[in-house]
């Protein structure tokens, strides 16, 4: 990972002005973690090939672990109320608003897509908790008619787990707030696997989730190359902990067994 000297050059450089959401690290039960044989990858600038800086490349023992402690999450945040959930989203959203310069800027810096495009796509990216923050207090269940009078169908929405989600660099920080958005209004818990060419965007949401008050485990984000994302992926698939994955790739990584299992 980069150093914190490293990360401050970085900010000067292109004019970020909350050094806190440039985060290198992999968040993990509520904690940026520094595993004890600290593996990285680089992040370039695709513009211009420039290195940018280093983030660590999550060690498989450590996404197995991030995956247990989201179900240990799971089962206290499960029960907590739709309004509850629904004002983390809301806090969150307020950050992302407040720090939506910065963030078009670190969108920008690592995607290569033009600043008003990175501009467009994080309020596109924060609108998602907006909405969802609103959904969450009406999650209802329904009252069906029965064939027989004498019987009453009731139904209820329950969230079903821990959710695995795996998203592209195209659109580094909404695609994540939509996947996330909806899983956490909904009582789920996440483990995200950011694409290997735009992991700040999404560390940078996970800085503000913190300051946002979401409780350890329930939003975890493991950065890892591209040889380490296809065992990050089957791993997802094939984990009995987690219950649902969110994919959006490419067409190969689809018609891999990846998403067949």
């Amino acid at each position: 990972m980069s150093t914190a000297a490293e990360i401050k050059a970085f900010a000067t450089k292109y004019g970020i002005k909350n050094v806190n959401l440039i985060q290198t690290q992999p968040l993990i039960n509520g904690k940026w973690v520094t595993p004890a044989k600290a593996e990285t990858f680089a992040v370039d600038d695709p513009a211009t090939g420039d290195h940018l800086l280093h983030v660590t490349n999550t060690p498989v023992e450590l996404v197995e672990q991030s995956i247990k402690d989201a179900k240990v999450a799971f089962d206290s945040f499960k029960k907590t109320t739709g309004r509850y959930r629904g004002d983390l989203l809301k806090k969150l959203h307020a950050l992302m608003v407040e720090n939506a310069e910065d963030l078009a800027k670190l969108n920008t810096i690592e995607n290569g897509k033009a600043l008003p495009d990175s501009r467009g796509e994080i309020k596109y990216g924060y609108s998602f908790f907006e909405w969802f923050s609103e959904e969450a207090p009406r999650i209802n269940g329904d009252n069906i008619s029965s064939a027989d009078p004498n019987r009453r169908i009731i139904t209820y929405k329950q969230p079903v787990g821990v959710v695995g989600i795996l998203t592209p660099w195209n659109f580094p920080t909404a695609m994540i707030t939509r996947k996330m958005g909806a899983a956490i209004a909904a009582g789920c818990t996440a483990v995200v696997k950011p694409a290997t060419e735009t992991p700040l965007s999404a560390l940078a949401i996970g800085y503000l989730a913190q300051q946002a008050g979401f409780p350890p485990g329930v939003f975890n984000l493991l950065p890892v190359d591209n040889d380490r994302t296809k065992i990050v992926g089957s791993l997802f698939c094939e984990s009995k902990l987690i219950k649902k994955v969110s994919f959006t790739g490419s067409t190969g990584v689809g018609k891999s067994n990846l998403c067949l299992c």
